[in-house]
């Protein structure tokens, strides 16, 4: 055993020796290669790790990080009761709490059987940039065994993504835009789209229902297929019938059923072209556009005679080929995932060039009241199947498939009672008056009876206006207008 003594010496000597070393190091090595031979040393004696951790920030560059976002999302669902520290939040708008991690807190989830650590992490800094002179830098980290990184990047990730996306469709309140033509020009305002319609309470045949239902599943599933061919990825619907039959109702169920916010265009308040492509431009993707009532909405210049066409040429007004280029042409292209819709009481009137697919590529026929559709407007309204009151449905089936009554008339009958045999016999009594009278409803009267209140005094301000979106006139035959008078 070497003495205490001997140990010192050799414990000095080699101090000296590693200061002598140091202070020649300093010396003959200049400082940018001290530093990289240190970080060289450090690189091959730290000890192995098989962890890898990905580094999640808040911004990508100026733009928001779209990962971020989703596992800001995806792991509010995914909370436990190990979490000590939540962030909640909630504005009025908005129907349930947001919650979201505190600074530090980890979470672990489970993927594939593999287990993935997900840490939240913020920062603070100085940044002159920014208004206070404070910056804060937030992210994620995302650790887990290196063998399983390809994946997390091929696989966990783009579920992750998914799952926000659909998380955030569930939450997020549907937006109504309409006009506003204030200070000579047209921009859209909103309001929260709180329509209650959904498929499950729509009076329409169950066949034409689904129908429905599948063409909107393929629309939204297809976006490579749309690519792949060359098409816009739109799709457009005509619903056409007489009024009361539920195309607005419709329209509301599509939304609500795609989450898809809803623009209400009013072609009688865009005055010209440039307009109508300004509107489309501040569209949003994932939305449906509604054009109502487009037999009796504006008077388009191709579909008049030439002396008023010239005229209204001049004043630079809406025109049908600004419309259709609207509808399919180039413009139509700028923007994904929409949808147009229009309306009309009389599909017969429209243009054969707004009929074609591309435009409106499925016509759905909005009919008259069917038993079937009767049946679903009791249960809703009054809570009641045909095993409750047997011989009143088996009257009103009878009844009902030879009378033409809106589902509009029905839903107002059914709702004159509480008691439900009450409102069922007095729905019989609306039934045989109609069939007493010749099975005419207020929607077979007289074409100006056609149109709903609002829009009647509007033909009568007009004073024989014609209907600019009609079928093209051959030879000498007249041309009706919506007073019923001829040219």
């Amino acid at each position: 055993m070497p003495s205490p003594s001997s140990v010192f010496s050799a414990y000095a000597s080699m101090t000296a020796s590693v200061m002598l070393f140091r202070s020649m190091a300093n010396d003959l090595i200049p400082h940018p290669l001290r530093g990289y031979l240190l970080r060289a040393f450090r690189y091959f004696v730290k000890p192995y790790s098989p962890s890898l951790t990905l580094v999640i920030d808040e911004n990508s560059g100026i733009s928001r990080n779209q990962v971020y976002d989703a596992a800001e999302v995806y792991l509010s669902a995914r909370v436990s009761p190990e979490n000590e520290r939540l962030r909640i939040s909630k504005t009025q708008k908005e129907k349930t709490l947001k919650i979201r991690l505190e600074k530090d807190e980890k979470l672990v989830d489970c993927y594939n059987g593999v287990q993935l650590r997900w840490t939240f992490c913020s920062e603070s800094g100085n940044n002159q940039n920014d208004f206070n002179g404070i910056s804060v830098r937030r992210y994620f980290e995302l650790s887990f065994h290196r063998k399983h990184k390809e994946m997390v990047l091929n696989s966990y990730i783009p579920f992750v993504l998914e799952k926000a996306k659909a998380m955030k469709d569930e939450e997020r309140m549907l937006k109504m835009h309409t006009l506003n033509t204030c200070c000579s020009s047209v921009k859209w305002d909103s309001v929260n789209l709180e329509h209650p319609s959904t498929f499950e309470t729509l009076a329409m045949k169950t066949e034409l229902k689904n129908a429905v239902i599948e063409d909107l599943n393929r629309f939204i599933k297809r976006k490579d297929f749309y690519k792949k061919v060359g098409r816009a990825w739109k799709r457009g619907y005509l619903l056409y019938g007489p009024p009361g039959t539920g195309k607005s109702s419709l329209v509301a169920a599509m939304a609500n059923y795609l989450k898809f916010d809803i623009y209400d265009l009013q072609l009688e308040n865009i005055a010209r072209d440039s307009d109508l492509r300004k509107l489309l431009l501040a569209t949003a993707n994932r939305s449906i556009l509604v054009i109502e009532d487009i037999d009796c909405t504006v008077d388009l210049p191709e579909r008049r005679h030439v002396e008023e066409r010239k005229q209204a040429d001049a004043q630079k007004k809406l025109t049908l080929s600004g419309l259709l280029n609207f509808i399919d042409g180039l413009w139509s292209s700028c923007g994904d995932e929409r949808i147009i819709i229009f309306t009309t009481n009389h599909k017969e009137r429209l243009d054969p060039a707004l009929l074609r697919p591309g435009r409106m590529d499925m016509h759905i026929h909005m009919s008259y009241c069917s038993f079937q559709g009767f049946q679903l407007l009791a249960s809703n309204y009054l809570g009641i199947s045909s095993e409750q009151h047997q011989n009143l449905f088996a009257e009103i089936e009878g009844l009902i498939d030879d009378t033409q009554v809106t589902p509009a008339q029905v839903a107002e009958e059914l709702m004159k009672s509480e008691d439900a045999r009450d409102a069922l016999e007095g729905f019989v009594g609306l039934l045989k008056r109609k069939k007493m009278e010749g099975d005419v409803s207020e929607n077979d009267s007289p074409e100006k009876a056609l149109i709903p209140e609002t829009k009647r005094r509007r033909v009568d301000c007009k004073q024989g206006r014609t209907v600019g979106l009609r079928k093209k006139n051959s030879g000498s035959t007249p041309r009706r207008t919506r007073r019923g008078t001829s040219l």
